[in-house]
């Protein structure tokens, strides 16, 4: 029962957070939609029982979101199209209350009401979740596993060399003039380059 309350709750979170990151125009709030999906997501193996996947979900894929989220910060300066709008201060509290003691509900509520569940397909239980996943990983999957960090490490490296062509000037120590102007002269740069 609360597996199930559980289950669409998240379903529902991580449908309404990845809708967001698509149909979103600031780039800001894509990236922050976008990691609390994959935080969602992660809740989903914590349910199943599967912690090592959950804490992997969020280390890996929400480090690489706020990765991508620095990055993006680093090359569009997106802060300064963002007007915060905040009508109704108490309505944000509201809610915040509501999820954070839904959370607690969902957290506690398997504790209270422990009942041995069978699974369809158990696992050895001499071996733990995280070394029959190290097992698998490092001997059926071990060149595909490699070829993705060495993937990783290029996709880094390159993102710092990208990055460090735009470190010559800072957005935010600069006026609203000088901000303007730049984006007049890059503006005319990339009419030149067209002709």
């Amino acid at each position: 029962m609360f597996e199930a309350i559980a289950f669409y709750l998240f379903a529902i979170l991580t449908i309404v957070m990845f809708t967001i990151t698509v149909m979103s125009s600031q780039a800001l709030y894509a990236l922050t939609s976008m990691a609390a999906g994959m935080i969602f997501i992660s809740a989903f193996f914590f349910i199943l029982g599967a912690d090592f996947l959950g804490a992997i979900q969020i280390i890996v894929y929400t480090g690489a979101v706020m990765a991508l989220y620095a990055f993006g910060m680093m090359f569009f300066d997106s802060t300064r199209t963002i007007v915060e709008k905040r009508a109704n201060p108490a309505l944000v509290v509201v809610l915040g209350g509501i999820a954070a003691v839904l959370v607690l509900a969902i957290v506690v509520a398997p504790i209270v009401g422990m009942t041995a569940t069978e699974g369809a397909y158990p696992i050895d239980t001499s071996v733990g979740n995280t070394q029959a996943i190290g097992m698998v990983l490092f001997t059926k999957y071990l060149v595909p596993f490699e070829l993705a960090a060495v993937m990783l490490l290029v996709a880094m490296v390159a993102g710092i060399v990208l990055a460090g062509k735009k470190m010559d000037t800072s957005l935010t120590l600069m006026d609203e003039d000088e901000i303007a102007l730049m984006d007049l002269s890059s503006e005319y740069e990339t009419q030149e380059e067209g002709h």
